[in-house]
C-alpha cells in the first residue's frame, strides 16, 4: 500500500478517499490501518525569513469536507438565518455539485491532496480533486473588482501578516455547498482566511464566513491541513468514473 493511501485511511476524511459521493451505500474499512506520523520539524522559511508555505497537502481532518459545524468552537453553532434553512432543506444529496464533478468553492475541501505554489506577485491553490481546478490570489494589493462577475472561487486577494497569509474573497457564485449536509450560501458571500504553518507537517486554516443572505452573523470555522512529503499532484478527472448521483437518495447528509 502507497505511503498516501495509508495517510488518507488514518482520518475520516480518507474514508472519503474511498467513497466520494456523500452517501452512505459503500462502507469504510472496518479497521483502518495506522500511517506514518506527521513530518517532523520547524516550520521551514525562505530566505527572506518569512514562512515557506509551499508543499503537497491533503486536509488533515473533515470539517472543511463534511460538516463546517464540526470546525466551530466548542457550544458554538452555524448561525442559518430563516431563509438559510429553507435553503438548506431542499437540499438533496443526489445535487451535491461536488459530488456532480463541479468546483468545491470556498471554505470547502475534497478529501484529495491540494498544492500551494508561489509566483510573485500570485499565489496560487492547485486541486488534484474534481476537475483540477485552481485557485489565484492576488498578492499586489489590487482591490476587488467593484462589480465582479460571480465565480465558484471568487475574487481573492491575499497579503502577509508575518507568517500568517490573510486571504480575503468576494464575488462568489450561489451555486455550491459548503459541505457534504448542504449549508448553503448566497451571492453576497465574503470569507476571510488565515493560513498559518506552525511546523513541517501542519497548515492550520482559519475562515470567517459572512454571507447577511443566509446566516444571522459572521461565523469561523477552524481546520487543519498536513503536508505529504515527497508526492506529487495525481491526475484524478471526477467525470471519468462518476456513476454515484444516480443512486443518492434523500437529503444532503455525512456519509
Amino acid at each position: 500500500m502507497s505511503h498516501r493511501v495509508l495517510m488518507f485511511l488514518t482520518t475520516a476524511a480518507a474514508a472519503l478517499a474511498v467513497w466520494y459521493a456523500p452517501a452512505g451505500f459503500a462502507q469504510a474499512p472496518p479497521t483502518a490501518k495506522k500511517g506514518p506520523p506527521p513530518p517532523q520539524g520547524p516550520t521551514p522559511r525562505l530566505p527572506n525569513g518569512r514562512a515557506d508555505f509551499s508543499g503537497l497537502w491533503r486536509p488533515g481532518d473533515i470539517f472543511l469536507i463534511e460538516d463546517i459545524s464540526l470546525g466551530l468552537k466548542p457550544g458554538e453553532t452555524v448561525p442559518l438565518s430563516d431563509s438559510g434553512k429553507a435553503e438548506m432543506a431542499k437540499h438533496l444529496s443526489k445535487n451535491d455539485p461536488e459530488a456532480n464533478c463541479l468546483p468545491t468553492g470556498v471554505p470547502r475541501h475534497a478529501p484529495y491532496p491540494w498544492k500551494i505554489v508561489e509566483a510573485p506577485p500570485y499565489i496560487y491553490f492547485l486541486f488534484e480533486g474534481n476537475i483540477h481546478s485552481y485557485r489565484q490570489i492576488f498578492m499586489d494589493g489590487r482591490p476587488h473588482p467593484a462589480d465582479p462577475n460571480p465565480t465558484w472561487y471568487g475574487h481573492s486577494v491575499g497579503k502577509w501578516e508575518g507568517d500568517t497569509l490573510l486571504i480575503d474573497t468576494a464575488g462568489f457564485n450561489d451555486k455550491f455547498w459548503f459541505d457534504f449536509v448542504g449549508h448553503p450560501h448566497t451571492e453576497r458571500l465574503r470569507t476571510t482566511e488565515r493560513y498559518t504553518r506552525k511546523d513541517l507537517g501542519t497548515l492550520l486554516e482559519e475562515v470567517t464566513i459572512d454571507d447577511p443572505g443566509a446566516y444571522t452573523r459572521p461565523f469561523t470555522v477552524y481546520a487543519s491541513h498536513r503536508l505529504l512529503p515527497n508526492d506529487e499532484l495525481m491526475e484524478y478527472i471526477c467525470q471519468e468514473n462518476q456513476r454515484d448521483t444516480q443512486h443518492l437518495v434523500g437529503p444532503a447528509g455525512r456519509p
